[in-house]
């Protein structure tokens, strides 16, 4: 009978530790940290559409880069991108993405990081590079 009771006690004492952590993770959540990875320019709006949802899915604890290459760094272009780009990757820089430009689609193409949209930061040993450096960095990688 007394083993029984030792028992239960024990039991009991694990399980209120157990709420106790659980309590404690969801009241000290890490902030996240992802790295969106976008190179189609057909995804552009979606990729962008995909950010905001995480913005807003997270209450904002969430460090997001968009590292941006190939034909999608097209669309960021200041004198060629579309209002709704525009306006939306506005929106998505003043919560705190950081977009990152690669270097060798920016040469690629003729052009620097000041002739695309602002908020833009160069990726300079390229964008792959910079996506290996951020999962490195404990960056979660998203490829939508």
């Amino acid at each position: 009978m007394l083993r029984r009771d030792i028992f239960r006690a024990g039991l009991a004492g694990a399980s209120g530790l157990f709420g106790l952590t659980r309590a404690n993770a969801a009241t000290t959540e890490e902030r996240l940290k992802v790295a969106y990875h976008l190179s189609d320019a057909d995804k552009v709006n979606f990729v962008l559409g995909n950010i905001k949802n995480h913005y807003e899915g997270t209450a904002g604890n969430v460090d997001i880069v968009l590292v941006v290459h190939g034909p999608a760094l097209a669309a960021f272009k200041s004198k060629g991108a579309s209002g709704a780009v525009s306006s939306r990757f506005a929106g998505l820089v003043q919560q705190g993405l950081v977009p990152q430009a690669c270097g060798n689609t920016l040469h690629g193409m003729d052009i620097t990081v000041t002739d695309l949209l602002s908020g833009f930061q160069l990726a300079e040993k390229g964008g792959v590079v910079k996506l290996a450096e951020l999962q490195g960095q404990g960056y979660v990688y998203l490829r939508p």
